[in-house]
């Protein structure tokens, strides 16, 4: 039955896949504006989910803001969806031209020299478009990807970010010492950074809560010397906007007191990207840990 559901699963996001990629530009995105308003107006374990991390975001809001917020959310997080089935066809003229940074520099100086680099950034905006732009200017880009099911799902979405450049390791106990080894080589490791609620996740004070981040980026930071950055992605009209800022590495305590400090830091940039804009910001899962809270298991090699 479990094979059952994944096969049924997987094959209604590959004919997802091919039907929005098929249909007319404009009625696609459309298309995706009126799901993401429809299902604005509806409950469910994710939506729920949504509005109670958005309600910790902007605790002032009445219930008309509220609603409003909600349906820019799932539009924007639609929206991220029909740039997913169709980027494939994206020109690399198109992707450059849609793509605002600030701040550039200090990615780009970090790989002229050398260096490498290491982003951390939350589940916001269209984060497969910034680094294929980054792929694009020629960046050796690694991260890594969560085995999920449905398998064929997982192995999808492996080959769509290949194709843009990136190199997608799987995550586990391996992974860490093979992202230390591409920074040593000057390449740049972009990792999603603002939930992990296994048991290596560090405890970090978020929107007024206690929230679970990975520790990951700031291990790396601490162990290779490479510089760390935090990227907040949110959408504009016309594509994204990137806005980088840099993450001074805790230096004093011990290794743990300072990967704590240093995730952190980190917390402090998200936060600041998505009180901005916490349209873009598309977690529909939990995040805060408190109540009935259950540690996930922990990844296996």
């Amino acid at each position: 039955m479990s094979r059952l559901v994944d096969s049924v699963v997987a094959g209604l996001y590959f004919a997802a896949w091919r039907v929005v990629r098929w249909l007319p530009e404009k009625f696609a995105y459309r298309l995706s504006d009126s799901i993401g308003s429809a299902m604005s107006k509806r409950s469910g374990k994710s939506i729920n989910r949504l509005r109670s991390n958005l309600m910790r975001v902007k605790p002032d809001f009445t219930e008309a803001q509220m609603n409003s917020l909600m349906e820019k959310s799932l539009k924007s997080y639609m929206r991220y969806w029909c740039d997913t089935f169709r980027f494939p066809d994206w020109s690399r003229d198109r992707i450059n031209a849609t793509v605002e940074v600030v701040d550039e520099h200090l990615l780009m100086d970090a790989i002229a020299s050398g260096t490498g680099v290491i982003v951390a950034l939350p589940h916001a905006g269209n984060w497969d478009h910034a680094g294929a732009y980054f792929c694009g200017k020629g960046v050796k880009l690694a991260t890594v990807a969560e085995r999920l099911k449905p398998e064929l799902l997982f192995r999808k979405f492996v080959a769509y970010r290949e194709a843009m450049g990136m190199e997608v390791l799987a995550l586990d106990s391996r992974s860490i010492a093979t992202l230390a080894r591409r920074l040593r080589e000057g390449g740049l490791v972009a990792l999603v950074a603002d939930r992990d609620l296994s048991k290596t996740g560090v405890s970090v004070e978020f929107f007024g809560g206690i929230a679970r981040m990975p520790a990951g980026p700031a291990v790396l930071a601490i162990n290779t010397g490479a510089p760390l950055l935090t990227a907040y992605v949110s959408y504009t009209t016309r594509g994204i906007h990137i806005h980088f800022q840099s993450i001074a590495v805790s230096e004093a305590g011990t290794q743990q007191e300072r990967v704590q400090e240093t995730v952190q830091r980190c917390a402090n940039n998200f936060a600041n990207g998505i009180a901005e804009h916490p349209e873009d910001w598309h977690m529909l899962q939990r995040i805060w840990v408190d109540q009935d809270f259950k540690e996930r298991v922990d990844v296996q090699s």
